[in-house]
């Protein structure tokens, strides 16, 4: 693949890169939709990744190709990066890795690059394609300027980044690309940032099922509009509960402040917040604020117009969520025999939280699920923001390969788009390495 690249470099810029930077796509095995709430999230990175060829030049141009034709090449000056948040194009990810960079180190006169990527991550699949294009962008920035940062800065500055192109993420995916390890998933906390490892028992392996509906996360607001109502919970929550809700902005920190467990958070919810959805003026008169206020203090730009949110369920599926990350690591430390099943429940359970209380499933994804438990399965679930992309299976290993065939069949040997799309939608993967840069020898 890499003399490929290479080769392809040549005929497209008359001269040969100087180096590679790789950055992994990433599986969460379970902890979804909670990392920006401030909660540990439990992924592991995927073989598949981003690959890009760099040669820095002397002119203070990038020029951006793909080695797939569906993507245009671009080009612009380094010294004036404009980032379109309406239209999230592949070369707009770039960018955000590349600002975040120059950003950091205020770098006025920033290296020119030529740069041909060449990916494997089923793109809008809820692997994180977009997140390891900003990484990998990050970390040729940082090589071809000749500067160096730890992982763990480079993790947090790829998170803030990826926001230019209008995405509240909360930064598990950035972490894992970079911090990731071969051979182990990573319990992932937030504030400080850092990675613990974390065993997989052995007897199982874990699969991935493309929906083959592509759900791209900067172009919708489902995903702002779950960010902004777990924001909008916390106020009403911190609010009820006397704290000094305008400096509160995430569901963790309530707990943090009030000093109660996540099982006495989910009593708390019940108690303070109704499940019938709420319209921002009831938001407005429980805080006392204006609608204006409201607005420009509170909710992101593209969720301004939402009128109805719904904080009960929301609220409900983090906190529930949160506690069954916890127990997933509790499970893989401490090793039963049972632990596979044990481990396949909390998947379960995570799928109906994210089905009934998150709603961020679809009718394909729903169907899949369903398929792969028939075919053997111990747990499966939506990875990903949702809304279509990629389930993934906890699969006894004894069982694989009589899994994959009947899964194939009953989702994709019936649809000529899916199977069209063959070997690149259903996979078995193990825990990958991170990010890193190879020099041309």
């Amino acid at each position: 693949r890499l003399q490929k690249l290479k080769e392809m470099f040549i005929s497209k810029f008359g001269s040969a890169p100087k180096f590679y930077v790789r950055a992994p796509g990433r599986v969460n095995l379970i902890g979804e939709h909670i990392d920006y709430c401030g909660y540990a999230v439990l992924p592991m990175a995927i073989e598949q990744d981003i690959m890009i060829a760099v040669e820095p030049v002397k002119t203070p141009v990038v020029q951006l190709a793909n080695t797939n034709s569906l993507y245009l090449d671009f080009s612009t000056s380094v010294n004036n990066i404009e980032i379109n948040k309406t239209k999230p194009q592949w070369h707009n990810y770039f960018l955000c890795g590349l600002k975040g960079i120059q950003e950091h180190f205020g770098l006025n006169n920033p290296t020119g690059m030529n740069c041909l990527l060449d990916g494997t991550i089923p793109p809008s699949s809820g692997l994180s394609s977009s997140s390891a294009l900003v990484c990998c962008a990050g970390l040729v920035t940082l090589k071809a300027n000749g500067k160096t940062l730890s992982k763990v800065e480079l993790a947090e500055i790829c998170t803030k980044s990826e926001r230019y192109i209008g995405t509240e993420g909360g930064g598990m995916d950035q972490s894992i690309s970079f911090l990731a390890e071969e051979g182990t998933a990573k319990l992932i906390e937030f504030s400080p940032l850092r990675a613990t490892d974390v065993r997989l028992p052995s007897g199982a392996t874990f699969v991935i099922a493309n929906s083959c509906v592509e759900m791209n996360k900067a172009a919708t607001s489902y995903y702002n509009i779950r960010v902004m109502e777990c924001r909008l919970a916390t106020k009403l929550l911190s609010k009820s509960k006397g704290l000094d809700w305008k400096k509160v902005s995430r569901l963790h920190d309530v707990q943090t402040k009030l000093g109660v467990s996540l099982e006495e958070m989910l009593t708390i919810v019940k108690e303070v917040l109704h499940p019938e959805p709420y319209s921002t003026e009831e938001i407005c008169k429980c805080l006392g604020i204006s609608l204006e206020e409201l607005r420009s203090q509170i909710l992101s730009q593209n969720t301004q117009d939402v009128s109805t949110f719904k904080l009960y369920q929301r609220a409900k599926h983090v906190y529930s969520e949160a506690a069954r990350v916890l127990e997933f690591k509790k499970i893989c430390s401490e090793a039963p025999a049972n632990a596979i099943q044990l481990l396949g429940e909390l998947m379960n359970q995570s799928y109906i939280s994210c089905r009934e209380m998150y709603e961020c499933s679809c009718p394909e994804l729903d169907r899949l699920v369903d398929i792969c438990l028939q075919s053997g399965a111990v747990g499966s679930r939506l990875t990903g923001a949702g809304w279509g992309g990629c389930t993934v299976s906890m699969v006894p290993t004894d069982k694989l390969n009589t899994f994959l065939k009947d899964v194939k069949n009953a989702y994709y040997q019936s649809n000529s788009q899916r199977l069209a799309l063959g070997n690149n939608s259903l996979f078995a993967t193990k825990p990958g390495r991170g990010a890193l840069v190879f020099v041309e020898a």
